[in-house]
């Protein structure tokens, strides 16, 4: 039975068609929707909602150590961006991400047989890791002249709605027996739609910010802060970030189907993503390190064993977003809205985080209490738009 499953699920992935597996049996629909929302009795309902809690919990967890990593990174001592960036990066974009996509593989199957008869969907989905390697360099630079709350804010908030309306898009154009665009319900778009109104809310805040602050007070808060500058590059650094969630919509189906627990489908194509911006950002370092004559900063011993250990704590701490996404997608099963919207939510929730650790870093020091005032209240709208959707 099982060796007759497998031969199955292998044919249809040669035909680029969904298969729903349900229980022991396999039903094939050719013209499946991108996520099919099932009717339960209502005695399921608390189950349901418990699920959908525990999922969005999970993505939260992993949004807020993603916000987080940018601490141990201060830690960090006498090597250039460029070194402790690459370094950082073999964690978060290839080891990781690796061993959780080895979590997809059921026992008795190598790695590679993920991607038996996906070679369009594989090259599609590392091609849009590479776009979005452009868009995680960009998106330390608007860190830099923004700081770590408004640059994350601004760059987050254009990754969210961009990358979750881009994806079905571009996934109806090359499989439009695939309905995808049938995901973008009103529902949504309305938490998208509220996704972007917290964001910019918030950026009004940071605007408040630039003009009260005195020159020095900004230097004090933000060494380079610039916000013309950083705006210009956390926009190009959000539509380019953008790309990871359209890269994860081309790679959906690269998993053993029902051999593979729901909860780590997405890890695979999240594997592709990172190792496409990983290529981005090696080329792009090493190429400074030669420029900046800063290779010697691998030689210096003295730091190796902090500086690798503060690395691999940032690397771990960043890929745990896209882990905990993952995870938790696995308990939204029966929300094909917050299915859709999760990457969406995940952003937005980084975002909230992210000012929470500004605050805390002092980032808005000497700021008027109206500045604060308005960039609690785009923390609150974006903390809604995480469970709006659901309620429509």
């Amino acid at each position: 039975m099982y060796v007759q499953e497998l031969k199955k699920l292998k044919e249809l992935r040669q035909k680029s068609l969904h298969v729903v597996f349900k229980q022991q049996d396999i039903r094939l629909n050719s013209l499946t929707p991108l996520y099919t929302k099932v009717q339960y009795p209502k005695n399921q309902a608390i189950d349901n909602t418990m699920e959908i809690l525990i999922g969005l919990l999970i993505i939260a967890i992993g949004a807020f150590c993603q916000s987080s990593c940018y601490v141990p990174i201060n830690k960090i001592k006498d090597w250039s961006w460029e070194s402790y960036w690459v370094v950082q990066g073999v964690f978060a974009w290839l080891i990781l991400p690796f061993l959780g996509a080895m979590l997809a593989v059921p026992s008795g199957h190598s790695f590679f047989e993920l991607f038996d008869g996906y070679g369009f969907n594989v090259a599609m989905t590392m091609l849009f890791g590479v776009l979005w390697g452009v868009g995680g360099l960009t998106f330390g630079l608007s860190m830099r002249y923004l700081g770590v709350a408004l640059g994350q804010s601004i760059a987050l908030g254009t990754c969210a709605g961009l990358g979750t309306i881009m994806g079905p898009v571009l996934l109806n154009i090359f499989f439009p027996e695939m309905d995808a665009l049938s995901s973008l319900t009103f529902s949504v778009i309305l938490g998208v739609v509220v996704t972007l109104l917290g964001i910019a809310i918030i950026g009004v805040a940071g605007s408040m910010k630039a003009a009260s602050l005195s020159e020095e007070e900004k230097k004090a808060a933000v060494k380079d802060f610039n916000f013309p500058k950083g705006l210009a590059i956390a926009l190009l650094a959000g539509f380019m970030s953008g790309c990871f969630n359209v890269g994860l919509a081309f790679g959906s189906d690269i998993h053993f189907g029902s051999f593979t627990p729901d909860m780590y489908k997405t890890l695979p194509a999240t594997f592709l993503v990172t190792l496409g911006g990983f290529i981005t950002n090696a080329i792009y370092c090493f190429y400074q390190n030669t420029k900046n004559h800063t290779w010697s900063d691998y030689k210096n011993q003295e730091v190796w064993s902090n500086n690798i250990l503060y690395c691999a704590l940032a690397g771990a701490l960043w890929y745990s977003q896209f882990f905990g996404l993952s995870l938790g997608k696995g308990f939204l099963t029966e929300s094909p809205t917050l299915m859709t919207l999760s990457f969406c939510i995940l952003m937005a929730l980084n975002v909230v985080f992210s000012n929470v650790w500004g605050i805390i870093l002092k980032e808005w020091k000497g700021c008027s209490k109206k500045t604060i005032s308005v960039l609690i209240v785009g923390i609150i709208v974006l903390i809604i738009s995480s469970f709006l959707p659901q309620l429509i």
